[in-house]
């Protein structure tokens, strides 16, 4: 919350009034949170509205990050997960069709965030489907960090990493297409690291298992890197991305067949740059048969996750 109200991510000179709504029993947190903020004195925030009715926190919103999600429990199939966040994101988009500003857009962060994205546009099909995508920007960053430690440089000087797919292990990073900033110029992160075994290999499984690892340590989700991950989605969504540089979102693929011939109808996550409050997916990059592979595995995934909801919907 302070990142958003102190212009991290809509800006320096954007005013900001920001509705809170949880569960409940936690009523007393949010109203705890309230009086943070408002003891802060931040001179963007305009506003907070606190409250545990979806219909009030929706008013009028232009912009709606859901981080709420019924978390997988001891011997919880992944059915009953995904059917209790079906019920969930069904009446969450509800709440926003009928009450939220009309070009709302929204960034979906609660697992499994892609199909949750899904659900959440299958459920209100009045919301357009390119204001609806899920956070991958986390992986993204994850990736972008492990290029420069391997090569030693500041992160500041490593674009367009790729994140595929879902927001699972069976993600694929790919850092084929990355770009690192030298004495000597931009070049190409492959050619600077020239060992291809670390890109496909320990490269991928660092980046999809960050988020286990920390879990492991700290014994809680990641927060900080999660929370700065999802104020650059939407300030790179809403104020556009640097020319040259685009970023991973979790985006809705229209058509017969999506982007890279992938399956359409799947919230996935693809490389994409953004100007004036419109992402576009980045088109023409080269795939080799290794990264289709990956692409292709991870997309079956999500087809199954989608099977799974639908069967849930009615």
């Amino acid at each position: 919350m302070p990142m958003i109200a102190r212009g991290i991510m809509f800006g320096p000179d954007q005013p900001v009034i920001i509705h809170m709504l949880d569960i409940p029993s936690n009523s007393e947190t949010l109203i705890s949170l309230k009086m943070e903020l408002v003891d802060s004195v931040l001179p963007l925030l305009k506003g907070v509205v606190v409250t545990t009715d979806v219909d009030i926190a929706c008013k009028g919103v232009n912009f709606a990050i859901m981080l709420g999600g019924f978390p997988r429990k001891e011997g919880m199939e992944r059915k009953e997960l995904i059917s209790k966040n079906v019920s969930n994101y069904k009446t969450q988009a509800s709440a926003l069709e009928n009450h939220a500003a009309p070009n709302c857009k929204i960034l979906v962060v609660a697992n499994p965030a892609n199909t949750n994205a899904l659900i959440l546009k299958e459920s209100a099909p009045s919301i357009p489907a390119k204001n609806i995508t899920c956070l991958t920007r986390l992986d993204h960053n994850r990736a972008l960090a492990q290029i420069s430690e391997r090569l030693n440089v500041s992160c500041s000087d490593v674009k367009n990493a790729i994140i595929w797919g879902n927001h699972s292990s069976t993600q694929y990073p790919d850092a084929n297409h990355a770009i690192v900033k030298t004495k000597d110029g931009e070049k190409l992160a492959k050619e600077l690291i020239s060992i291809d075994s670390w890109m496909k290999g320990e490269f991928i499984y660092t980046v999809r298992e960050r988020g286990a690892t920390i879990i492991k340590l700290r014994k809680q989700s990641s927060a900080l890197s999660a929370a700065s991950a999802a104020c650059d989605h939407m300030h790179d969504w809403i104020l556009g991305t640097p020319k040259g540089t685009w970023v991973s979102m979790g985006v809705y693929s229209e058509g017969a067949y999506g982007a890279y011939g992938l399956p359409a109808g799947l919230i996935y996550s693809y490389p994409v740059t953004c100007e004036k409050g419109e992402w576009s997916i980045v088109q023409g990059l080269q795939i080799n048969e290794f990264s289709r592979i990956k692409m292709g595995a991870t997309a079956t995934e999500l087809i199954e996750e989608k099977n799974l909801a639908y069967s849930c919907l009615d």
